[in-house]
């Protein structure tokens, strides 16, 4: 297997594993705590190393999840103070472990290999470089099999408590009365974002980390407004940002995890515009048609108002109903063309007529 596969592999295995956790944050309005996270094991990290004196050790792991289970609790408690909103507390708890991870570094271990660029940005490139063996047999890169299992516990886990989750996530009400403990699964699906973020960390950063749990969710909650295919769309899009960003990276010779993370806003970005119920293109298109229906009602009612009238020959004209409803000629002419069209209204030369239909359909809308 070539490097550039193990490369690309290791990116999908995360994008795959960040996908579970992502959606259920992304719903329930706590993506940032991603990004809290993502940061905040940094001291986690930085104190096992001080610890066990190696970058090797698993334990590193243990370190950097119990941060992250930290960062979620003290930030619970802030928010359950009533004193700070979430986001005020996100911002007050992540900063201050990032910052103190930092400073010991800097000052502690500047002879120590923790990269403060890799840690933000990841080098996949070097993934590949740091193997896992048994005795003399090369069992491939050590971040494919972290990220392996971490995804294999994380499909486990959505598929164990699948039923739990969503209930917690749109009625806690209900899982409460069903005998569930949404606090209880909140912390569970914070611990299994922290070891996704931990797993992914090393190889991934930072960044690209908060991109996998957020962006693809993100784009998929865009998509489709049914759990189970959110989570599988989410999937999809994640893989799809991997290869396609590693593509972009080799040909423009960039950051193989900073154009990752690029795909996503990308991809993030074409389903704002182009989805089908959600998107801004359709938003607009929707908002547009509505404009034409309500103005060709506007239309009906102001021929049935003037056809018994003596003067209906020069009111109901093209010309008079520019006139009456301060219409642009052009648009005017649009939407007489569309109640044609319709079979709502007829039209010889200028003058406009209703059809029965036309008839039936301005009287229900002056009954409104």
């Amino acid at each position: 297997m070539s490097f550039q596969t193990e490369i690309i592999l290791i990116a999908a295995l995360t994008a795959f594993s960040c996908a579970i956790p992502g959606v259920f944050l992304v719903l329930r309005g706590v993506a940032l705590m991603s990004d809290a996270i993502s940061h905040a094991i940094l001291l986690g990290i930085v104190v096992m190393v001080f610890m066990v004196r190696t970058l090797d050790s698993p334990l590193l792991i243990i370190g950097a999840a119990l941060t992250g289970v930290l960062t979620v609790t003290l930030t619970e408690i802030l928010i359950n103070t009533n004193r700070l909103k979430k986001d005020a507390a996100i911002g007050l708890v992540f900063p201050l472990f990032f910052s103190v991870g930092v400073i010991l570094i800097s000052k502690y271990a500047g002879d120590v290999h923790i990269d403060l660029d890799a840690v933000l940005l990841g080098e996949l490139a070097l993934a590949p470089f740091h193997r896992a063996s048994f005795g003399d047999i090369d069992l491939g890169p050590v971040g494919l099999w972290v990220m392996g299992i971490i995804s294999l516990i994380n499909v486990t886990g959505l598929l164990v408590f699948y039923k739990e989750l969503k209930l917690a996530t749109f009625d806690k009400g209900l899982a409460t009365s069903l005998g569930f403990s949404p606090v209880l699964i909140h912390y569970g699906l914070m611990t299994v974002t922290s070891i996704t973020t931990v797993g992914a960390f090393e190889v991934a950063g930072s960044v690209l980390v908060v991109a996998l749990i957020i962006a693809p969710p993100a784009t998929a909650y865009l998509l489709t407004t049914k759990l189970s295919r959110m989570i599988g769309i989410s999937m999809v899009v994640g893989i799809c940002s991997a290869v396609l960003g590693y593509g972009m990276a080799y040909v423009l010779d960039a950051s193989i995890a900073g154009s990752m993370a690029t795909m996503n806003g990308v991809l993030f970005l074409m389903a704002l515009f182009f989805a089908k119920e959600r998107g801004l293109v359709s938003k607009v298109l929707s908002h547009f048609k509505k404009k034409l229906n309500f103005s060709v009602q506007m239309l009906l009612v102001q021929i049935l108002g003037h056809e018994v009238l003596d003067n209906a020959a020069q009111e109901n004209t093209i010309k008079n109903m520019i006139d009456h409803m301060a219409w642009p000629a052009g648009f005017a002419r649009k939407i007489v063309q569309r109640a044609v069209q319709k079979n709502l209204i007829t039209r010889h030369k200028s003058l406009l007529s209703l059809t029965p239909l036309g008839r039936e359909m301005a009287r229900q809308v002056m009954m409104r």
